[in-house]
């Protein structure tokens, strides 16, 4: 079982299972307008770690993000391995480049 499924099976349980100090629970008490403003706030912070090339922070932001991706995903019934599936659907698809629309500036 991948990390991602292991934290959405964490992510789901305290869905479930309300438990007090819990950030997850925080998250889901506060609702989809909370968990939708903190992915995008985590999107941002991951893009600025990128720009700033903070290899270290980068890698902190994307947990960050992902996390609070498999939160929306509990939010919205969307089974983590629907995604995992999709993936793997995705990847079958590498080397299949779409081609470019070259066009031409001169005329």
């Amino acid at each position: 079982m991948s990390e991602l499924m292991e934290l959405y099976n964490v992510v789901m349980e305290r869905k479930a299972n309300f438990e007090e100090g819990s950030y997850t629970c925080y998250l889901f008490s506060k609702g989809e307008d909370k968990i939708c403003k903190k992915c995008g706030e985590e999107a941002t912070e991951m893009v600025i770690a990128a720009k700033n090339n903070d290899k270290e922070e980068l890698k902190n932001e994307v947990a960050d993000l992902l996390y609070h991706i498999v939160v929306l995903c509990a939010e919205k019934g969307l089974d983590f391995s629907e995604v995992e599936a999709e993936l793997r659907e995705r990847s079958k698809k590498i080397g299949n480049l779409k081609q470019m629309k070259v066009t031409d500036r001169n005329t």
